[in-house]
Parts: structure tokens; sequence; C-alpha cells
């Protein structure tokens, strides 16, 4: 008899089956039923959780429940639903997901360190005006958060010539990048970079990270991506800096509401460019691969897969 595998979402139907799909494809011996069809012998004897945005009462309502297996990288939201007492999470941790968001940071890194910006505005204002050239050696741009997804992002930066500052909760070492931690590296590396990215987590200690105070010990015309999470970034904060130009552009894929809604000033500011959350996408055959692999060897080892820290959030 097949072990049953809940797979409990808050994603479209569609989107839902093509993932039980592939899933099942990798794992004929067990069985993928989304929480929806489940009877009630399935969700007794369900042991693994296979979930992305799910309901948290739908999760409580597997109680051999043993872990749980997120299909996104980002878990702060599972975290803050399913609480202290969640059984233990382990996030997805893809190859593929970390080589397309270090593509996006060295492409919007570009967009940045060739005026992209200036040249759209001269554009329309039919203005021809030529501006010097910088070699990328002439600027550092600076890395908050250096797991899987930072060290990745930091690799392609220096290949492309970039020096890179990288900060991390604690300190690390890793070649080609000048590595700080704790508050003083945070401050360091704030006041070094003119081109800031933020990959970090959020969690309480994330949570308004970059607010005014930050954002003024930042070089004049620093610029700022945001591929993390939206409410690391306190918003009226960074659009007073955008607006004076002390933050000379910011590149937002991440916000506190998304969709982002009509009436954010986001939308019309000269210097935000605003993206609808493209920078990573998860890849479905990739993904559903790992965590197939993960579940294959927990059924032969009886071994959980590495979990977050779920007081940390991460």
């Amino acid at each position: 008899m097949k072990k049953p595998i809940a797979l409990v979402t808050r994603i479209d139907r569609a989107d839902q089956r093509a993932w039980a799909n592939i899933l099942a494809g990798l794992l004929p011996e067990s069985e993928i039923v989304p929480f929806h069809e489940m009877n009630d012998a399935q969700r007794d004897a369900a042991e693994i959780a296979i979930v992305a945005n799910p309901d948290p009462g739908h999760v409580a309502a597997l109680p051999s429940l043993k872990w749980i297996h997120s299909l996104w990288a980002g878990v702060e939201r599972l975290v803050a639903e399913l609480g202290q007492a969640a059984p233990p999470i382990v996030r997805l941790e893809d190859p593929e997901l970390a080589r397309v968001m270090a593509e996006a940071i060295l492409a919007w890194t570009y967009y940045l360190h060739r005026d992209m910006p200036t040249y759209r505005r001269q554009q329309e204002a039919a203005i021809w005006r030529q501006h010097p050239y910088r070699r990328p050696g002439d600027l550092t741009v600076g890395i908050l958060g250096m797991g899987l997804l930072g060290r990745a992002a930091a690799e392609q930066l220096t290949a492309a010539g970039f020096r890179v500052t990288g900060w991390a909760r604690s300190p690390q070492q890793i070649d080609g990048v000048d590595m700080v931690s704790a508050e003083s590296g945070l401050d360091r590396l704030l006041r070094t970079s003119d081109i800031i990215v933020s990959l970090l987590p959020l969690t309480s200690e994330t949570r308004g990270l970059l607010d005014a105070r930050r954002f003024s010990s930042m070089k004049a015309g620093t610029r700022l991506i945001n591929f993390s999470r939206g409410p690391i970034i306190v918003d009226t904060d960074l659009i007073a800096a955008l607006d004076t130009g002390h933050i000379a552009h910011a590149v937002l894929d991440v916000f506190d509401t998304e969709p982002l809604p009509a009436s954010s000033p986001f939308w019309q500011h000269g210097n935000v460019t605003v993206l609808p959350h493209i920078s990573a996408p998860t890849d479905r055959n990739t993904a559903a691969a790992i965590v197939a692999d993960n579940i294959k060897r927990y059924y032969a080892t009886g071994v959980l897969p590495a979990a977050i820290d779920i007081k940390r959030g991460y």
C-alpha cells in the first residue's frame, strides 16, 4: 500500500495539480494527494506534508504529521502561521533557484551600474547626453544575507569584476568577498557600498532593518536592490530618502502587500523600478526533484532532512 503524502497549498488548483503530477512521477512508491482530495484515513496516515502557503487548519488536521517540506525557499509566512509548535520544517534549497537569483542580481546591478534609469529619463525628455563610464571594479556591491542565494550572487558579481562586501549573521570567509558581520559590519557595509542588495530572510530582527537611520548612513547616491522581503524596508523612510536623492534609485521586487496596490507611491516615483516578484521564480521540475530526493532518503534511512531553526525563522 502506498504511503499518502499530503499536498497542502493555497495556490490555484491547476498549479497544485501540476505539482502533484510531477511529484507523483518522482515518488511512485508514495501517493501524492492534495489535502482537499484526502479521505479521513489518508489524513490520519500522512507523515509528510508538502506545502506552499498552506492553510494552518489543514496542517493541523494531519494528526500523524512528522515533518513538512516547503516548496518555497522563503518560510517566514509558514513559521508565522504555524507557530512554534509546528513539526520540523524543511525549506527548499535549490541550486537552480540560486542561479536564477544570481542572474537577476547581476542583471539589475548592471542596470544601475550603466545608468539605465538616467538614460530612460533622458529619452523621455529627448535629451542626448553621455555620462562617463565606470568600470565594475570602481564600485562596491554590498550583499545583505550570505546564504545560498547570497553566495551565488557574490560569485557572479566578483566574476564580472565588481568589488563585493557580504554581511552575514555570524562571521564567515568566502574567497573574493569582503565578509563582515554583527552591527559594526553592517554599518561598514552601508557606509561603503555603492549598490546594496538585500537577500535577507524576514525575521523579527530584520523587519524594518533598512529605516531612516540606516538610509542616512549610506553614501549619497547609493542605489538599492530588494529581492528579499518587502517588510525589511520601511517604505516611508525609503521614499523620503529617494525624494532627497540620497538614495539615487531603488529596484524593488518585493513589497509589504502583493500585488502592489495601485495607490502605492512606488508606481509613479521616478527613482523606483517596480518588478512583480519575478527575480527568482521556482523551477517546478528542479524543485520537485529536490523534494522527492529528500523524501526518498527519509523513507530509506528514517532520518529527517535538515530543518529550519523555527525560533530564528529560517
